[in-house]
């Protein structure tokens, strides 16, 4: 009896898997059921990827490049003018030419149009036009290490110009850390103390000249730290 029962045993043993070949047929059949009943989702999908592809190739090569020649070509005479210190005629153009005002208002998504803020927003600053100089500058962007820190360096001159000193510190400060150069950051920290001391918080002008003490001593300003510390009562142990 016993070995009776060992066999029924065996023959119902479910611990073991069941070993299943794989049919490539019923794969295929599997996959092709699938695509059938998405197949307008998948579809859809497809032809959304083609369309953004497709329409970023076009609009960089039809829309974008040439935009950006011609927004080249216009502020060309702009920054003639510009060089000349005729700053009135580098905004608005002579007539026959553009303007930086002209290139930014007709191409002011490209680079060139980008570039024109900056240039227009320095053209108000020399013209004593405080607060159009701000407003430029505030829509101009970029990346580079020394034109960035100098358009929020001019932001806080022009702030300085108009007594809101609060703002030009905050202008300052970011200058001095937009990138980490001996030509624009100890300048405009420089600038941030000075704006500090007006405002009457020589704390915080302390921490800004020995900062600038700290991370540029070779500079022209960071070898006369001392000099502006000592003035506030902080003397060098």
């Amino acid at each position: 009896m016993a070995e009776v029962t060992n066999k029924a045993n065996s023959s119902h043993d479910t611990s073991k898997p069941v070993n299943k070949e794989f049919d490539p047929q019923e794969a295929m059949d599997r996959a092709s059921f699938f695509y059938k009943k998405n197949q307008n989702v998948i579809l859809g999908g497809l032809a959304a990827v083609v369309i953004v592809v497709g329409g970023y190739f076009a609009y960089k090569n039809f829309v974008s490049k040439p935009n950006e020649a011609k927004a080249q070509a216009m502020i060309f005479h702009a920054q003639e003018y510009f060089a000349r210190d005729s700053f009135k005629l580098a905004l608005n153009g002579d007539g026959n030419n553009y303007g930086f005002l002209q290139v930014i208002d007709k191409y002011g998504s490209t680079q060139a149009g980008n570039l024109a803020r900056y240039d227009a927003g320095v053209s108000y600053m020399r013209l004593g036009d405080y607060q159009k100089a701000i407003d430029m500058l505030n829509g101009f962007s970029a990346s580079d290490d020394v034109l960035q820190p100098m358009a929020l360096g001019v932001t806080g001159d022009a702030y300085m110009e108009l007594n809101k000193i609060d703002e030009a510190v905050t202008a300052y400060k970011k200058a001095g850390h937009a990138s980490d150069n001996n030509l624009t950051s100890a300048m405009y920290l420089f600038r941030a103390g000075l704006a500090l001391e007006k405002a009457g918080k020589n704390q915080e002008a302390i921490d800004v000249y020995k900062e600038i003490r700290s991370k540029y001593p070779n500079t022209l300003e960071g070898r006369d730290m001392d000099k502006y510390l000592a003035r506030l009562g902080e003397v060098k142990e």
